[in-house]
């Protein structure tokens, strides 16, 4: 049961049986075996992609719940005395994950040694359950989903500009100004908003410019540059406004700090190394203030 709901999540037999650290052969006989056991059809085999039956869909819902209760009922027993143990697979963004997650990870698998940690670093959004990821650490505005989230930071969102261009272009004096400048922006689309407090109001600004990225970095550099405007969470620039190389603008229209989370399926909430590694997430950066 448990490996058709890790075939069926991550379509294919090959992710299923990497995820499950067992060979493709294995797992494709034992879906096999199922399918010949209940007598149905419940995959769709063909060179090109796995498809799941109509039976296959409502067997695939009831036994994930099933395996929720069982992971709940051996969670409620282990809990009591066991430590974390196993496998955690954990995707976060590259700058947050370079400049604060290194040493809070290690510290983390010192206290509990039989932990094994997959880290991905990627500034796309992933999609845990298809990817077959236990958590992740996400910035800004989460999207509605089924996913449990837990704050377990806030940052200072900037504003800020290079010396340069600010001599070249002007230096703005309201957000609505901004429509006049080069803004750098983050993620794929053309125009991108930005927040700001105008009055007591959160307001959003659309903005434009020369350059658009899904790194913050690469952001940081191009403006140190003098190619434009970023609105950056204030760990991507602290380095660059700290010497000069960037000024902050439109500080008096700072928005609220962003907030960072952990975030993680449903069905996941019963075990018992995502509780920890959360927990412990949690404890360090409100120690911290990062």
């Amino acid at each position: 049961m448990r490996i058709f709901v890790e075939t069926v999540d991550a379509q294919s037999f090959t992710a299923a049986a990497d995820r499950l650290g067992l060979s493709k052969q294995f797992v494709s006989k034992r879906i096999a075996a199922l399918e010949k056991r209940l007598g149905a059809r419940l995959l769709v085999r063909s060179t090109r992609q796995l498809r799941v039956t109509d039976l296959g869909l409502a067997y695939h819902e009831r036994a994930q719940r099933i395996l929720e209760e069982v992971d709940a009922a051996e969670q409620l027993i282990t809990s009591q005395t066991a430590a974390p143990r196993g496998l955690l697979r954990l995707s976060a963004p590259m700058t947050f994950a370079t400049l604060h997650l290194g040493a809070v990870i290690a510290a983390f698998m010192q206290r509990h040694p039989e932990v094994v940690v997959e880290l991905e670093l990627n500034d796309r959004m992933v999609d845990l359950i298809g990817e077959g990821y236990d958590m992740a650490v996400r910035i800004g505005a989460l999207a509605d989903s089924s996913l449990v989230a837990r704050r377990i930071a806030a940052v200072p969102l900037i504003t800020s500009a290079s010396p340069d261009y600010l001599r070249r272009r002007g230096t703005p004096s309201a957000p609505g100004e901004l429509a006049s400048h080069a803004c750098l922006t983050y993620g794929r689309a053309r125009r991108g908003e930005w927040t700001f407090r105008v009055e007591g109001r959160v307001r959003k600004v659309s903005v434009s410019g020369p350059m658009r990225a899904n790194n913050g970095e690469m952001l940081r550099d191009a403006a140190m540059a003098g190619l434009g405007i970023v609105s950056l969470p204030d760990f991507i620039v602290a380095a660059a406004l700290a010497d000069r190389r960037l000024v902050p603008v439109l500080d008096k229209f700072r928005p609220e700090d962003i907030n960072v989370y952990v975030v993680y399926p449903q069905h996941r909430q019963s075990s018992l190394l995502v509780r920890a590694f959360s927990d412990f997430l949690a404890e360090r950066f409100s120690a911290t203030g990062a």
